[in-house]
């Protein structure tokens, strides 16, 4: 019994040393000068993914990021407004006589929602992923303004105050991912998805 007790403490012990960091150092080296990595992380691939130094693959992932993160800024605020009670007037739908008053607010409104409406909405993000949004060719990750409708930057800001934005953007956005994931996962623990609201 003393043995296997002892063999278990070294093979926890041993999950605890440093693995070889050779391939990730290229790929810190890579990007450590990317914009987002900052303090106190600094360049954080935790997973890998991006270990080889390629950056188209990067680009790619970045674009990906930004994007979560613009919809999770938009979902955050939709949480917040639904959960407060702000509703569209009217019908949500007629052939099922759901007005938008009777949906809840959280993640309990997805069950309510008719499922021809839940396939616009997913009908509409296709439209916008495919068709809507364009990355403007040779640009930053994350410009979208080759797309048909106008999207960018609003008014004249120099190229340091675009990167100072674009910045702000990528954290504000990573920041909400984290707050969405909270506000679902607190709701579902215990039916408040904001802590310091009773």
């Amino acid at each position: 019994m003393k043995t296997i007790i002892a063999a278990s403490l070294v093979a926890s012990a041993a999950a605890f040393a440093p693995a070889s960091q050779q391939a990730s150092s290229t790929s810190v080296k890579a990007f450590e000068g990317e914009l987002g990595a900052q303090a106190p992380l600094g360049f954080f691939d935790p997973l890998g993914l991006v270990a080889d130094g390629d950056q188209a693959k990067f680009d790619r992932l970045r674009g990906v990021e930004l994007k979560h993160g613009r919809v999770s800024q938009l979902a955050f605020l939709g949480y917040l407004t639904t959960w407060s009670g702000v509703r569209l007037p009217g019908m949500l739908s007629t052939s099922e006589g759901i007005a938008f008053a009777d949906v809840p607010g959280g993640h309990e409104a997805v069950f309510k929602v008719p499922t021809a409406g839940l396939l616009q909405i997913l009908a509409f993000c296709g439209a916008l992923e495919v068709a809507g949004w364009k990355q403007a060719a040779g640009s930053f990750p994350g410009d979208f303004s080759a797309s048909s409708f106008p999207v960018g930057f609003l008014g004249d800001e120099s190229p340091e105050e675009q990167l100072e934005l674009r910045a702000k953007e990528l954290n504000q956005g990573r920041a909400a991912m984290m707050g969405i994931l909270g506000c679902m996962v607190h709701e579902q623990l215990d039916g408040k998805p904001f802590i310091f609201f009773g």
